[in-house]
């Protein structure tokens, strides 16, 4: 079977059984600070599992992509080295919230393996938790599988948990004993041993107990089913492969490896383990940039980054030393754009981006290569042998500078490496990751979780109206419930109904003032730490708030009224966007509040004066239209074959509340909106900019905000012609400048002039080192304009050489480094000048051959500038030693 007919298959056998066929969530989990990336089916499920979520429908199946490349599960080290681990993957799965249970799991297991799937039955193992005698004899009853190839294991292989308190249970993995030929060869092989002959296939966890924090299990009133198996496991075992990378998932991929290396699968087993490598993380890479995540330097971002060099770093290993990932893209869209559309869509931006990591990773390589030059010069001075592990990591972390390639260079320059120094430092950070992921916030949503499960959800009814009568069903202070809240303290306050809008999609929480009898408290923020509970910021300004007193509740007016202004006219802004600059823009984040609107959509290059006011008319024409805003609840469904626009990623329930102004914009939403878009009033543009790689961000006011915007311009712009005497600015101003840079001109022509005549003055300064010409000189009074013009002149009448010279005017010193272009292999301006401005507290940066930056700190400008001699000395040491190395070497 092919890969799409098991995954076809598997998910019809289990519609068959009264199952709802669930889509696939996202990679990037939507309100789990627990997670880096969905790593497994029960995912999207959690919270139905936990009881904070409903669903129509009590037994599910999926196919869900997931992802273990950071955090708590990652198996990136090993991806490329062993048969079946992978970044990105497949795991077919079915749940039953308290629906069926054992019984039935292990009968649809069983069913579906040996009569669907055809596995031989005297092939098929099994593993049960060690005190499970309920499962083991269920097996026995319902398979006739023979005692003996029933396992009993302990809880460190059958006994699974969500977190280190809640459902949990034991459960049951079904093996397959893949032959003799396959195992390691020793007489003590059998189920669990680390060899490849006895494969897990699927496991079926059965979630019957709750653990409390201190560990005690009570059984669940309604016990349930998460079952996962990963399809390219079971697509190895139906295809007759030995090794995952072998099947049909991936043969298109390494096809597509193979064509643009040069290098074919099966050459070598060092080259098919960087060809693996490559198919694997292209896939991840693929798929991630589709969901719209950019490479960064913290977080999911730095995961990202950190797959793209491990697969550029293989290509390179291959033999390629240019960009190449990039072609890769359509291969992995040809094998899944069926199932995952997206990435169809969203190739032709994830090439683009794919190719500028690349290249910076190369540049970052290159920088890596001359750090690791200097330490091992340092070491060869000093007579140690071993580079330190903090050095590696930190040339890993901060270059992407792979440990092999570190070890190899070692080396070739008979020298060790401290291996164990450097996975210190790995776990630490991945102690770091953990905490950052886990932690505090984690502690914070049991908090909330436990709160809904008492109090129930929030009636939300500010759609309909500002104000309300409520009762107030729990506070909370600094993480801890409390019965009341006195004058002075600020706590979180939970209702039976609300009409505060809690903060989501983009759109800000409510303020306003919840007041009683004898008490009154201003709502300084709503959110929504949990779907459907809203958690109201109050400081109590009179009297005494208690759980179960009722409360009146006014939402500010002018503020809702405002943020429902700038979401409205945020929905225009992006109709009006794709319209004018493309369908390829896609939202990438928003924020709507009373003040402002931002929203941030994906587009390689800025837009155009003329695209910026052709998107202003478009939005303010359909405000002076006062079309109506339609609010329609629907199923889902029915919502996006309707045209409706969803935001890729977000999670939506069953039924959604769509937004539309009929015949221009129609967008899934759960904020709120003006009647008819005559309510926004005005529209104006204030900015457009880059926030990242392909991300752009506009910023806009509307109604009372624009207006006072384009009044505060009017006033300005009054002034300037009251200030130039002209109701005609832009000529006055444009001749003013013709006037200004004439001026300048003639100044610069004479300062050249005077530099030029003293340059020669200034050259007999300069010193000879070891045959190269170096010229340190300080010359107050000039800009950094004036300083480039100076030491152009001295560069032309050197010849070759290195100059550095400073200028101090109105107490700033300008820098100015500059190396000859038949230097620059040995010496680079941009290093030299970084170290002379950082002596005195400066800053500044450039290329090989010419360098700026400037310090306000003067006391040790001198110093700093007779020190550039010494310096060039020590780094024509350093280098000789380098060169007498790699001579050695060679």
């Amino acid at each position: 079977m092919k890969s799409a007919e098991i995954r076809a298959s598997f998910l019809d056998y289990f519609r068959s059984k009264g199952h709802e066929i669930v889509k696939s969530s996202p990679l990037i989990p939507k309100g789990d600070p627990t997670l880096l990336f969905t790593n497994a089916g029960m995912v999207q499920f959690k919270s139905v599992f936990l009881g904070e979520e409903k669903r129509p429908y009590t037994r599910a199946t999926s196919c869900q992509k997931c992802l273990r490349a950071g955090g708590k599960h990652s198996d990136i080290e090993n991806v490329g080295h062993t048969a079946r681990h992978h970044t990105f993957f497949e795991m077919l799965g079915n749940f039953s919230f308290g629906d069926y249970f054992k019984r039935d799991a292990i009968s649809y297991g069983w069913e579906l393996l040996t009569e669907r799937f055809k596995l031989p039955k005297d092939t098929l193992w099994v593993s049960v938790f060690e005190n499970d005698d309920e499962a083991a004899k269920l097996w026995l009853d319902l398979t006739g599988i023979p005692e003996c190839r029933i396992v009993r294991l302990g809880a460190k292989d059958n006994f699974w948990q969500m977190g280190d308190t809640g459902p949990c249970g034991p459960c049951s993995e079904i093996i397959i004993d893949q032959g003799l030929e396959v195992g390691c060869g020793r007489e003590d092989c059998t189920v669990g041993c680390d060899c490849d002959r006895y494969l897990e296939i699927w496991n079926l966890v059965f979630m019957q107990f709750n653990r409390d924090e201190q560990g005690n299990l009570t059984p669940l009133p309604r016990p349930s089913i998460d079952t996962g198996m990963g399809l390219e496991r079971i697509s190895a075992v139906l295809q007759g492969k030995l090794n995952n990378f072998d099947t049909d998932i991936f043969s298109t991929i390494i096809s597509a490896v193979s064509h643009y290396t040069g290098v074919g699968y099966g050459k070598s087993p060092q080259s098919d383990a960087s060809i693996r490598v490559v198919s694997d993380h292209i896939r991840s890479i693929s798929f991630l940039l589709a969901e719209g995540l950019m490479p960064s330097n913290e977080g999911r971002g730095y995961v990202l980054r950190r797959i793209i060099r491990r697969a550029s770093r293989h290509a390179r290993m291959l033999g390629i030393h240019k960009p190449v990932l990039h072609h890769l893209v359509d291969s992995v869209a040809e094998c899944m754009e069926d199932i995952y559309p997206e990435l169809h869509e969203e190739r032709e931006r994830a090439a683009r981006i794919l190719m500028i990591e690349e290249e910076r990773f190369a540049r970052t390589l290159e920088q890596g290569m001359r750090v690791m030059d200097d330490i091992i010069a340092t070491l060869n001075k000093s007579g140690r042998k071993v580079i330190p592990g903090s050095e590696l990591f930190k040339l890993y972390d901060t270059f992407g500078f792979p440990l092999d390639l570190a070890r190899d260079i070692a080396v070739d320059s008979n020298l060790l490496i401290d291996e164990d120094g450097f996975q210190r430092e790995m776990e630490i950070q991945r102690e770091r990751a953990r905490a950052s992921w886990v932690g505090e916030e984690e502690a914070v949503a049991s908090i909330y979780r436990e709160l809904i499960s008492e109090i129930g959800k929030t009636e939300f009814v500010g759609y309909e109206t500002l104000e309300s009568e409520s009762v107030t069903k729990a506070i909370v202070r600094d993480g801890k419930v409390i019965k009341e809240a006195r004058e002075g303290a600020e706590v979180e306050v939970f209702l039976d109904r609300t009409p505060f809008y809690g903060e989501s999609g983009g759109q800000m929480g409510d303020t306003g003032e919840i007041t009683g009898e004898n008490f009154r408290a201003s709502v300084s923020d709503t959110r929504k730490p949990l779907e459907g509970l809203h958690a109201h910021a109050v400081k109590i300004k009179k009297g005494t708030l208690r759980v179960w007193d009722r409360v009146r509740c006014r939402v500010d007016a002018e503020e809702r009224k405002a943020a429902m202004r700038n979401h409205t006219a945020t929905h225009l802004l992006q109709a009006a966007l794709k319209l004018v600059v493309g369908d390829h823009v896609k939202q990438a984040g928003s924020l709507v509040s009373p003040s402002r609107l931002r929203f941030d959509f994906t587009n390689f290059s800025g837009l155009g004066d003329s695209e910026i006011s052709a998107i202003e008319a478009m939005v303010n024409e359909r405000i002076l239209e006062n079309l109506p805003v339609n609010t329609t609840v629907m199923n889902i469904k029915t919502a996006i074959e309707s045209g409706a626009t969803a935001l890729f990623g977000e999670k939506y329930g069953e039924s959604v509340r769509v937004v539309s102004v009929p015949g221009y914009s129609s967008e899934l939403c759960g904020g709120t909106h003006c009647k008819a878009t005559g309510d926004i009033g005005l529209f104006v543009i204030v900015s457009e900019g880059s926030v990242a790689s392909g991300i752009r961000r506009i910023e806009a006011f509307t109604g009372k905000a624009a207006f006072q915007f384009l009044r505060e311009k009017g006033d300005e712009l009054k002034k300037i012609s009251e200030l130039l005497k002209t109701d005609h600015v832009y000529p006055r101003i444009e001749k003013l400048i013709s006037e200004l840079k004439t001026l300048e001109r003639e100044r610069d022509a004479m300062k050249l002039k005077a530099a030029t005549k003293d340059s020669s003055a200034i050259l007999e300064r300069a010193r000879t080192i070891n045959g190269i010409t170096v010229l340190s000189r300080r010359v107050d009074g000039l800009e950094q304009k004036d300083l480039r013009m100076l030491a152009d002149t001295l560069r032309d009448k050197i010849g070759s050489g290195i100059i550095f010279v400073a200028s101090v005017k109105n107490g700033q010193a300008a820098m100015l480094a500059m190396v000859t272009k038949d230097l620059t292999g040995r010496f680079n301006a941009g290093e030299i000048l970084k170290e002379v401005a950082a002596m005195t507290g400066g800053r500044g940066g450039g290329k090989a051959e010419m360098a700026q930056g400037g310090t306000s700190n003067l006391d040790g400008l001198d110093k700093a500038l007779e020190s550039v001699y010494d310096m060039i000395k020590q780094q024509v040491k350093v280098k000789a030693e380098v060169k007498e190395n790699r001579d050695f070497r060679s």
